[in-house]
């Protein structure tokens, strides 16, 4: 499965023993991760200014996400497709990588359910799909 991972779970996975962390291994082991510059940029910042995560941490991260993704550039999205002109970039990636499903827990983007072919996930939903799927 092509999987895009929005910044918030990757960053969760990074920062957190739990859910995240378990779906970002599986998602390296078994499926195809989707990400844009702009995404591991965001995953970037955040780590570094929210959390105060050592350089050197965030360095390993990154690296580990971009050894492990295709990095695409952003499809253009209608400006209406959501709520939060942020989100297009992800939407972007979803369909310019041509994803079957993106993991948030972006608010505005699960409200959408489904963007065009690509289904948008939370974590936890897409953690359920995957153990019926065993």
């Amino acid at each position: 499965m092509r999987v895009v991972i929005d910044a918030n779970v990757a960053i969760a996975a990074a920062a957190t023993h739990g859910l995240c962390e378990a779906i970002m291994e599986l998602c390296i082991e078994q499926h195809q991760i989707i990400l844009c510059r702009g995404i591991l940029d965001e995953i970037e910042d955040k780590l570094r200014n929210k959390l105060r995560i050592p350089q050197p941490i965030i360095s390993e991260f990154i690296k580990l996400l971009e050894n492990n993704a295709q990095v695409v550039r952003p499809g253009i999205v209608d400006s209406a497709a959501c709520r939060d002109p942020n989100d297009l970039m992800v939407l972007g990636v979803a369909i310019s990588g041509d994803a079957d499903a993106m993991i948030t827990g972006d608010k505005d983007l699960l409200t959408l359910k489904r963007y065009k072919r690509v289904k948008i996930l939370t974590p936890r939903t897409f953690w359920g799909t995957r153990q019926k799927q065993e």
